[in-house]
């Protein structure tokens, strides 16, 4: 045996230096090991019972106790309508074709101005995170912005723009914006500092740098902002419609709820109420949902599903 091969000679142990050189990388893939996600792939229909399973028990309890507490005549009926009622008014507009023209109405203005929020709010959280200046000017405007309740927007609003959409959307924009900077500006601060020194040292630069190193690295922060202003912008559509209702802007949610409440008509005014839910609760299912666990996954945050 070569004597680079061997050391009992030095130390009487009789380990090789290739035996070695196994052990320390069998330890080194153990410790990867260890920072690997388990990845668990269910069959299709284990993982839709489980998604699905408890929102609708949670769902059928719900029914029950309205229906219980309907049945107890606790609360007159022209405050508290049955279930049936309810369904009903469903059925009314499910089967006049306005329910199409209605949710097309306000998630149509919903996913537009949030898109719009989208453009303005994240060359704008770039600057608040990276120049100090800024950071210092407008850094506590967004924050104070975020917590102002949109609704406070809507009569001036309308003195400014009349009852038009351009209206809704500023009051969208308003309600939206602060919280998808303030997500990517928090995403940002919490980047290791070795990312954008390690960029700048192979070259990239503003708009390279944000593009390849900040946004990538500051996408759950990102993401999370983005589902505030989702929800925020959503929030902020149903003040303005309620609020700014008029013919030329015609009926979405808010304006249907608007109505039931106009005609003393709690039973439209429930309906309503349930679809604005079942449209925030779809979009957050279908959209958000899935691209957070797919980011937490690629960072091995989140197990498969």
């Amino acid at each position: 045996m070569p004597p680079e091969d061997r050391d009992g000679g030095a130390n009487g142990t009789g380990i090789t230096v290739v035996e070695r050189e196994n052990d320390s990388a069998a330890a080194v893939a153990g410790l990867d090991a260890l920072d690997t996600p388990t990845v668990q792939q269910r069959p299709w229909w284990r993982r839709a019972l489980s998604a699905g399973l408890p929102p609708l028990g949670a769902l059928v309890i719900v029914v029950v106790v309205w229906q219980l507490v309907w049945a107890s005549a606790i609360l007159p009926v022209y405050q508290l309508p049955s279930p049936g009622d309810v369904a009903g008014k469903f059925g009314e507009i499910v089967a006049d074709g306005s329910i199409w023209s209605i949710l097309w109405t306000s998630i149509s203005r919903g996913v537009l101005g949030f898109l719009l929020a989208l453009v303005i709010a994240t060359p704008l959280g770039l600057l608040v995170a990276k120049v100090s200046v800024v950071r210092r000017a407008i850094g506590p405007l967004l924050s104070g912005l975020q917590s102002l309740p949109s609704v406070a927007w809507v009569p001036a609003a309308v003195l400014w723009f009349g009852l038009t959409d351009a209206t809704i959307y500023f009051v969208v924009l308003a309600g939206s914006i602060p919280s998808i900077a303030n997500g990517l500006v928090a995403g940002i601060d919490q980047i290791p500092p070795i990312l954008p020194r390690a960029g700048q040292v192979l070259g990239a630069r503003g708009f390279a740098s944000a593009r390849h190193i900040l946004l990538p690295a500051a996408l759950p922060g990102y993401l999370a902002g983005c589902k505030q202003g989702w929800a925020f912008s959503w929030r902020s559509l149903m003040a303005a419609e309620i609020i700014a209702a008029g013919p030329l802007l015609g009926v979405g949610l808010g304006a249907y709820l608007k109505n039931g409440s106009d005609f003393n008509d709690i039973s439209v005014v429930f309906a309503a109420v349930l679809l604005i839910l079942i449209v925030g609760i779809g979009i957050e299912l279908l959209v958000f949902r899935p691209i957070e666990r797919r980011v937490l996954r690629a960072r091995g945050l989140a197990p498969a599903a």
